[in-house]
């Protein structure tokens, strides 16, 4: 019986502690640097600044999504982050030379435009 009670896993070794860990990787903030949307897309900047992490650290991974055409929100699916670290976390990323963060539809985007972010949306939650 592998059971987690009060952060200890039976046979007295601790566990990963589920509600603390995300304000870890923040440092206890709950707000981005700067407005991220959750439907905007990330792009990793080239050449990136290199990486003070090791790569399987959280933020290298997010800096790899960035290769693609990932929004906010589909990284924090694919990681399984909270949104609003994965926000936090995004908004270090971009104000540290790592990321930067693609427009959004604005009142004036075309029809084309709008299909394509509804497609990216139902693509990312057919995902999860």
């Amino acid at each position: 019986m592998d059971q987690v009670r009060d952060g200890w896993r039976n046979g007295g070794s601790p566990a990963e502690p589920n509600l603390v860990r995300p304000y870890i990787l923040t440092a206890g903030r709950t707000a981005p640097r700067m407005d991220l949307p959750l439907e905007a897309t990330i792009a990793t900047v080239e050449p990136s600044p290199p990486a003070r992490w090791p790569g399987s650290d959280v933020r290298a991974r997010i800096v790899d999504l960035g290769g693609g055409d990932t929004s906010v929100a589909e990284v924090a699916a694919r990681l399984d982050l909270p949104l609003g670290v994965a926000r936090v976390l995004i908004g270090d990323l971009v104000a540290q030379g790592y990321l930067r963060v693609n427009a959004t539809l604005s009142e004036s985007a075309t029809i084309e435009e709008r299909r394509e972010l509804i497609g990216r949306t139902l693509r990312g939650l057919r995902a999860l």
